[in-house]
């Protein structure tokens, strides 16, 4: 068995250049608007050069997909351990991993507005290419979730009818609501609370096998 070498200091700050120039594009890109943001913008908020930018990024785009990838991986992590779809086996636990889970992504929503605006708003204007980019990621929630539900027919605990496919890509849908209505009214604390208990009923009642 190999030991993983450690990280010379220029590779560790070559990593944090790169760090420090998603972070700028990310604080310009809210400030002033993906199309109203250049290059220019997000080398002098950090003081380097343009060709320092190209070192590590095509350009504005090629941020934005890392901003894009950030977000699906920083979702997938609130979803693993005991809120991974195959990590219950009756209702009662399904409940308790749904409200988890609802109070999970609303704590993710209200800390990062200004990624969903970005990643929700500003990537899907850019090209035809970006918004299928954003629509594959809402499509693999619609999936992911339908895998919870898939769980809950395995084991009994939901009906055995149960369309998980089509019903998985609802619940996103009224997800995606309360994402907008935050975007809306962000000073709002409460506004998303709504759509986790519609979702946590709709599936641990409405779904459930009597």
């Amino acid at each position: 068995m190999t030991e993983d070498k450690p990280l010379s200091r220029a590779e560790r700050n070559r990593l944090q250049l790169r760090a420090d120039i998603l972070q700028a594009a990310f604080i310009e890109f809210s400030d002033r608007g993906y199309h109203q943001t250049a290059i220019a913008d997000i080398a002098q908020r950090l003081g380097i050069g343009h060709g320092t930018f190209y070192r590590y990024f095509d350009n504005k785009r090629d941020i934005l997909e890392h901003v894009i990838n950030d977000t699906a991986m920083q979702l997938i992590a609130l979803l693993a351990a005991e809120n991974a779809p195959n990590a219950v086996q009756t209702l009662a636990e399904y409940r308790e991993q749904c409200q988890r889970i609802a109070q999970r992504f609303s704590e993710f929503a209200y800390a990062n507005p200004k990624m969903l605006r970005l990643v929700l708003l500003e990537a899907t204007s850019i090209d035809a290419d970006m918004t299928q980019r954003v629509f594959a990621l809402i499509n693999t929630g619609g999936q992911l979730t339908a895998k919870y539900l898939a769980n809950g027919v395995k084991h009994g605990f939901l009906r055995s009818d149960l369309d998980t496919t089509n019903t998985g890509h609802a619940i996103v849908g009224i997800i995606m609501a309360g994402m907008f209505r935050l975007l809306v009214d962000p000073a709002n604390a409460r506004v998303l609370a709504p759509y986790g208990e519609a979702c946590v009923r709709l599936i641990t009642e409405g779904m459930a096998k009597t």
